[in-house]
Parts: structure tokens; C-alpha cells; sequence
């Protein structure tokens, strides 16, 4: 099930996103682990390469231990932080599964919010250095009970995880209303622009997938906006949705006729012009 939640941005403009669940984000955190076991395991090999390559003297100031816990804290804490800094919210898991990381408000994440996740990830939740096992059940907890799949890295950093990836279903916009056809081939249509008209036809495809009040307000918006640039006014009584839909089927229609046209003309012209030679369909 697809599941859309509404965030209101800085800017006071609602967007829709798909937060990441348990699953895409287990799968994208098993990739994250395996690179940073790679790169773990090359800096301690390294760092032993280098300590046998110091005296003898300093070669001890340093026990293998304390290396490898400052390894540990360097790969868990510096790999998201810096990745997901850089990318605005992706490490290479998250850009396998199609992930990303952004602030509550909907902007992208800076290295304090990169920085306050892995920190809290590396204390209480993945590797969870100070209560293993009590803190990966308490942190698996909060995520399932989150409405939005939030770990406590992000309720501390104040972000959430969504999908870029959307499953886009196969939505028609309905054809031409009955009773509307007439009015509409005679209607001026030129002041509505091409972003308006994407917009209204993508919410005649997705009107379905918005909850009440969302998709009132939002087709009165866009009626509101649409009316003002046409002439003559649709006839009395008609409904938002239709008066919308109307507009649409009609440009579609004009666009239609015109490359229709603007091809004849051009096959008069330039007899043959676009057309594949037989030679070169063999």
C-alpha cells in the first residue's frame, strides 16, 4: 500500500512524501555495513602496516584496542556523516534503495543533522556501543510505532527518511464532459500556461490518492486560478472538477489539431521530410 504523507515546508508549501519503513531501510543499512566493514578493515590493516613501520617506542602508544574502537567511531560516525552531508541525505545504501534523508520540514540536511544521527546510531542504535541488544529492541520500537518509520537518530536530529522513488500508477485523465464540448472549443485559452496546465492534470491523475480536506482545497485553488485566465466563464452551475477536466481535454484536443496541421503543411513543403527510407528499414 502506498503510503503519502503531507509536509509543509518553511515556505508554507505542502508536499507529499513517502516515508521509508522498516524493510527499504534495513535493506539500505545492510549495504551501508558491508562498505564500511570494507573500509574498516582496510584502515586497520593499514594501521598495522604503518605501526610496524615506527620504533618500537612509539609503536606501543597506541594499544590495538583503542584502535580499534577509534576506528570503529571514525567509520560508523565519519561514513553517513560525511556521504550524507555531501549528498544531501544519501550514503550508498539509501542511493541503492532509492533513499534519502531530509529535515522535517522537507529541506535537505546539513552535517549537524548527519552528524546527531550517526552519533546517536553509533551510542544506542547500530553498532549501539553502550547497552547492545536493549537498545537495537528499543530503537526497533520506536520505529515501528512511528507513524513515519522515524529511529531516534532521527526524532534527535529532527529528519525523516523517504523514498525518491515513487511507484507511478497508470492514471488517465478523464476525456471532454458531457455538455461542456461546445463551450469549451470556442473558450480562450492562451493566458493558461504550460506549468498550470501540469499542474491541474496532475491532479486530475492523483486527485484519487489526496485525503479530504487536501483535495478540496487544492482543486478550488486551482479552479480559482484556472477561471481567471479563461473567457468566456464555463455555464452556470458547473463544477470545479469538471470545469477542470474541460480545459484540459480542450487544449489537448487544440494541441492535437495543430501538430496535425503543422505536419500537413510541412509534407507540402518538404515532400518526405521525417519519413524513414525504405533502405534503411531492411
Amino acid at each position: 500500500m502506498l503510503t503519502v504523507r503531507v509536509l509543509t515546508t518553511a515556505e508554507a508549501v505542502e508536499i507529499d512524501v513517502r516515508p521509508a519503513r522498516l524493510g527499504s531501510r534495513a535493506l539500505a543499512l545492510m549495504v551501508d555495513i558491508a562498505i564500511q566493514f570494507m573500509v574498516g578493515g582496510f584502515l586497520y590493516l593499514l594501521y598495522f602496516v604503518i605501526l610496524q613501520m615506527l620504533p618500537f617506542e612509539y609503536s606501543t602508544l597506541i594499544l590495538p584496542e583503542t584502535a580499534r574502537l577509534i576506528l570503529i567511531a571514525i567509520v560508523v560516525v565519519g561514513y553517513p556523516t560525511v556521504l550524507e552531508t555531501a549528498t544531501n541525505g544519501r550514503s550508498l545504501g539509501k542511493a541503492v534503495m532509492g533513499l534519502r534523508v531530509i529535515r522535517e520540514d522537507g529541506g535537505p540536511i546539513r552535517a549537524r543533522h548527519a552528524f546527531t544521527r550517526a552519533l546517536i546510531g553509533l551510542a544506542v542504535e547500530w553498532p549501539g556501543l553502550l547497552m547492545p541488544f536493549i537498545t537495537w529492541a528499543g530503537s526497533l520500537t520506536t520505529m515501528l510505532a512511528s507513524r513515519r518509520g522515524r529511529r531516534l537518530g532521527d526524532l534527535a536530529a529532527g529528519t525523516l527518511v523517504v523514498h525518491e522513488r515513487r511507484p507511478v500508477p497508470w492514471n488517465l485523465v478523464p476525456g471532454m464532459p458531457a455538455g461542456l464540448a461546445g463551450w469549451a472549443s470556442t473558450a480562450d485559452l492562451s493566458a493558461i500556461g504550460d506549468d498550470l496546465a501540469e499542474s491541474v492534470r496532475q491532479f486530475a491523475a492523483r486527485s484519487h490518492q489526496f485525503a479530504e480536506p487536501h483535495r478540496t482545497n487544492l482543486g478550488q485553488s486551482l479552479f480559482t486560478e484556472v477561471a481567471a485566465k479563461v473567457s468566456p466563464e464555463p455555464p452556470p452551475g458547473t463544477p470545479p472538477w469538471l470545469f477542470l477536466v474541460a480545459v484540459l481535454a480542450e487544449r489537448r484536443r487544440r494541441a492535437a489539431a495543430q501538430l496535425a496541421a503543422t505536419r500537413t503543411v510541412t509534407q507540402r513543403v518538404l515532400p518526405g521530410f521525417g519519413e524513414i527510407p525504405a533502405t534503411s528499414r531492411r
